[in-house]
């Protein structure tokens, strides 16, 4: 059984290849919304899958070929538009996406047991495109790993600046429904345009946007102050903490009977609750939780199904850490659901007409960023030998991730990276308002996950 936490290395016996769509697909230039195109989704949503049995590479190759025909962006490559400053788009030229076979020897239930405490050796599992920016990155990158037992490990790298969660889970279920019914049509059928998400002309700001901020050229260094700053500065440390249905709804008796919530609104509070006492911020520190939040349906008109492209806008909630350190539950929760409540129609375009101004940055500076991967159906990928046994990022960041639970859709893994000076201090709070009963049980799903940190 491997004890290092350190993955062994990974034998690559074929030089990776492009894999392009199986027949011609449109070329031209996609525009990129204002919401694509913001600075803080420059980087890739990297996924990790483990399998239990491996999948055959060449009907993965030939598969991904079937469906970059429907999803032909993802085989382009991301390009400075002309003519206006700062702004990407996609030049769908068909170049393909980059496909990489790999052996790791190491077993699918060695992997499992270290499964909850991603480092920087499973960056192994997803080949390094050299490249001498993040434009020249592809925007689809695959690599498939099969492992001493017979399993696989499955990592991809999806620019964000394409797709957002609900686009990736709908890409990577089009392409599973491919290998498992290839007699069928998409389930879904995709939508390119980005034009309903287009600023107004002139362009309506009419709302204060908490969450971001106008940055000057001589203040060019501000987002990396505060908070993100220390954090960036900092030997870190994964925290990834599961809560059951049990956990969520002790937690939620502490909003009833004087508010109903969410498991979403009561679990974001209560992180945000414990990083901000865990970091022992000055208590008159105005700190914010920014949290993604999916406006397809507030928009009017809706957005239409089948819309990959990013659709999501960040909440923000925000007081000074002393109000919420000593505040119960509800006050928290309370601003989580007032920053959803905001966004309306009206604010959300107000938001895409703000960032026509590239000065405008996301506020990292004081904030807690929580992107919710659980409810997208990510854990139920079969590309037809079975669902996998874990479902997760490949790596651990300083903005936390809810994770869905591999055969409990109603729980939720909450992982995120902490200074190590803070970590257990964070998971002691994070505990802490579990009950007695709940504490007992929580042992081996709040615990267990760490004993090989």
């Amino acid at each position: 059984m491997l004890k290092l936490l350190e993955l062994p290395d990974c034998f690559y016996p074929n030089q990776p290849t492009l894999i392009l769509p199986s027949s011609p697909t449109p070329k031209h230039s996609l525009y990129l919304s204002n919401l694509d195109d913001q600075k803080f989704l420059r980087f890739s949503i990297k996924y990790l899958y483990l399998f239990k049995n491996s999948i055959s590479p060449d009907i993965l190759k030939y598969s991904l070929s079937k469906v970059l025909v429907h999803y032909y962006p993802l085989a382009g490559r991301l390009r400075a538009s002309t003519g206006v400053d700062q702004k990407l788009e996609i030049d769908c030229n068909g170049e393909g996406a980059v496909f990489a076979e790999a052996f790791m020897d190491i077993t699918a239930g060695e992997f499992l047991e270290l499964s909850m405490k991603p480092n920087k050796s499973w960056r192994k599992l997803l080949y390094r495109v050299e490249a001498q920016s993040f434009l020249d990155i592809p925007p689809l990158v695959v690599q498939v790993t099969n492992l001493a037992c017979g399993g696989m490990i499955m990592c991809t790298s999806i620019n964000h600046c394409v797709c957002d969660g609900i686009g990736t889970s709908q890409f990577l279920h089009a392409w599973a429904h491919i290998i498992t019914k290839p007699n069928l049509d998409p389930l879904i059928v995709p939508l390119h345009s980005r034009h309903m998400l287009k600023p107004r002309n002139p362009p309506k700001i009419t709302f204060t946007h908490p969450e971001y901020v106008l940055i000057s050229p001589k203040e060019n260094g501000y987002l990396d102050m505060g908070i993100n700053h220390f954090l960036q500065s900092q030997p870190l440390m994964s925290s990834s903490l599961t809560f059951t249905t049990s956990h969520i709804l002790h937690l939620k008796r502490q909003c009833v009977p004087s508010l109903k919530c969410t498991t979403f609104e009561v679990l974001a509070s209560h992180t945000w609750r414990s990083w901000v006492r865990a970091l022992d911020l000055s208590p008159s520190l105005n700190v914010k939780l920014l949290f993604s939040v999916n406006v397809r349906k507030k928009l009017i008109p809706e957005v239409p199904q089948g819309y990959y492209g990013n659709g999501f806008v960040l909440g923000c909630a925000h007081t000074c850490a002393k109000d919420l350190v000593i505040s119960n539950m509800n006050y928290g929760v309370r601003l989580v659901q007032e920053a959803k409540s905001s966004l309306t129609d009206d604010y959300v375009r107000s938001m895409i007409d703000l960032l026509e101004d590239k000065s405008v940055k996301t506020d990292l500076s004081m904030s807690l960023v929580i992107s919710q991967w659980s409810r997208l159906g990510l854990e139920d990928l079969d590309f037809g030998e079975g669902k996998p046994l874990h479902m997760g990022p490949l790596t651990s960041d300083i903005y936390c991730l809810f994770l869905p639970v591999v055969g409990d859709f109603n729980a939720v893994r909450v992982q995120v990276s902490v200074p190590e000076s803070v970590h257990d201090k964070f998971e002691y709070y994070m505990k802490e308002c579990l009950g007695k009963e709940e504490n007992e049980d929580a042992k081996g799903s709040l615990v267990e996950e760490n004993r090989f940190c």
